[in-house]
């Protein structure tokens, strides 16, 4: 699949699957989720390289934002302008209180077609971390072509998912569950290629939550940038 205005993939009918079950997880996790993931260095310095690789005043998309820490925050910190949005009314109200300056709005990623935040072309930069694993494998290619668009020519997308051979697979999740998807590092960089982003870093860290016994996992993290 090639980069192309997301306005034309039938495909993205696929974003609007009903994500109701993973709001409601995050919703429960509330304020746990911060004590529960303390130490994010790879998603600082990733944050970091796409906060100092733009202009002075950049508008940022935060997909998937959370609590608005650290991303919106060390974002808006540097400077720019942040946009956050998240599926978990829970996390929206306590993005707002971490970081007032910014703007959030309680969306789907499927809500950002038609628009709504605005149209092509309309920010410079975009974060995603671990917004795009709580997707199916086949919503993913054109949940990263949309992204594409939304950038500016040679914007930056700040990228991290967990590398794993999975599928929408369920997994415990602090008391809750969750359905994620993953993919082995090689392709994961041919699915970003062909939305149509050119990879221009790459870190990998091994990370466990702070809570839990399970053997860490590992984080990717790409720079990309639009091609």
């Amino acid at each position: 699949m090639s980069a192309t205005s997301y306005d034309g993939y039938e495909g993205l009918n696929r974003l609007a699957l009903d994500r109701a079950g993973q709001a409601e997880a995050f919703d429960a996790i509330g304020d746990r989720y911060d004590d529960a993931f303390p130490h994010k260095e790879g998603q600082l310095a990733s944050g970091a390289w796409l906060a100092d690789n733009l202009p002075a005043g950049s508008r940022i998309l935060d997909l998937g934002c959370g609590t608005g820490l650290p991303s919106a925050h060390q974002l808006a910190d540097a400077g720019h302008r942040v946009v956050g949005i998240d599926l978990s009314p829970s996390m929206i109200k306590l993005a707002r209180q971490n970081v007032p300056v910014a703007d959030f709005h309680r969306l789907d990623i499927a809500d950002l077609r038609g628009g709504r935040l605005g149209g092509p072309g309309s920010f410079d930069g975009i974060a995603a971390f671990f917004s795009l694993l709580m997707l199916p494998r086949a919503e993913i290619p054109y949940a990263l072509g949309m992204l594409h668009d939304l950038l500016r020519p040679e914007g930056l997308l700040a990228l991290s998912m967990v590398e794993a051979d999975v599928d929408d697979f369920t997994i415990p999740f602090l008391g809750n569950s969750i359905r994620v998807s993953g993919y082995l590092r090689d392709d994961l960089r041919r699915v970003v290629h062909d939305a149509g982003f050119d990879v221009v870093g790459e870190d990998a860290y091994a990370y466990a939550p702070s809570s839990t016994d399970v053997p860490p996992e590992i984080q990717l993290f790409l720079h990309l940038r639009r091609a």
